[in-house]
């Protein structure tokens, strides 16, 4: 609500004509603009203080062996266009009403997401993570992820791998579906997935000696679950997506500020425990 009245601004296009720059610049000058303004300069004030806080101790942590999973962001292609400039909703019509001129958005989005994932590194780490957001497996047909999702985001991934990054892609869902699409053009040692609800033994037969694999604990497990239940399933996990190695414990989609701090500490021990190579 803060930024409500920035609506109130001319289009910055129109500054290229001499006889709109006073118009443009003058709404500048309204109260209410000048307000949202000064809430948008606090907020940057916080945010910077904030990341001048967070760089020393990520540079620690670095030092002491424990480097950030992540040193870049950015998007799919198709989950660009559908989470913004589309919206869900959009996309899904477009992909009916004007797939051709859907892909060419496609096509002309997958340069500024190299560029985007490139210029967004902090600080060592050479991880560039992307978040899936619509090609699990439901979302669309094997077909339309095969014609529209797969390939421009696979030229994100080996165009960071050109720029010397890798890319971790979170698979948030389910990807049973989508194993053997995959599967034939990933570059090599160039990614890891991060499974959500994924087969993790399917996962592992069949892109297990092309990529990293990663998560696959639930939220809900650390949650709920008991001490007994965690060890298993990590163990399992880790003697079925982790063997002959390439598997990164850890959970699905995070962990929750009210998981059971003993099933969090039996995650870790189950990695100690069992995740060596014998």
């Amino acid at each position: 609500g803060a930024a409500e009245p920035l609506a109130q601004l001319m289009p910055a296009v129109y500054m290229i004509e001499q006889i709109h720059v006073v118009a443009n610049v003058s709404r500048y000058g309204l109260p209410e603009v000048q307000t949202a303004l000064e809430a948008l300069m606090k907020a940057g004030r916080v945010a910077l203080e904030w990341q001048e806080k967070l760089g020393p101790v990520n540079k620690k942590l670095d030092e002491m062996g424990y480097p950030s999973p992540t040193g870049g962001f950015c998007y799919a292609p198709f989950d660009f266009l559908g989470d913004t400039l589309r919206g869900t909703k959009g996309i899904i019509m477009d992909m009916y009403r004007q797939p051709d001129k859907l892909l060419e958005a496609l096509e002309r989005s997958t340069p500024i997401m190299i560029k985007w994932g490139t210029s967004s590194r902090l600080g060592s780490c050479p991880m560039i993570t992307i978040p899936l957001h619509k090609g699990a497996d439901g979302f669309m047909s094997d077909e339309q992820f095969e014609k529209f999702y797969w390939p421009t985001l696979l030229r994100v991934i080996e165009g960071l791998a050109e720029e010397g990054l890798m890319t971790r892609l979170f698979a948030e869902g389910g990807y049973n579906t989508r194993l053997e699409a995959i599967r034939d053009d990933l570059p090599k040692g160039k990614t890891i997935w991060h499974f959500d609800f994924t087969d993790m033994a399917r996962a592992k037969e069949i892109i297990g000696d092309a990529a990293c694999l990663m998560g696959n604990v639930p939220a809900s497990l650390l949650q709920a679950g008991t001490v007994e239940e965690t060890t298993a399933y990590c163990k399992q996990l880790i003697q079925t997506a982790g063997k002959d190695g390439g598997y990164i414990l850890a959970t699905g989609v995070g962990i929750s500020r009210t998981a059971k701090v003993e099933n969090v500490r039996a995650m870790i021990d189950a990695a100690k425990k069992y995740g060596v190579y014998s």
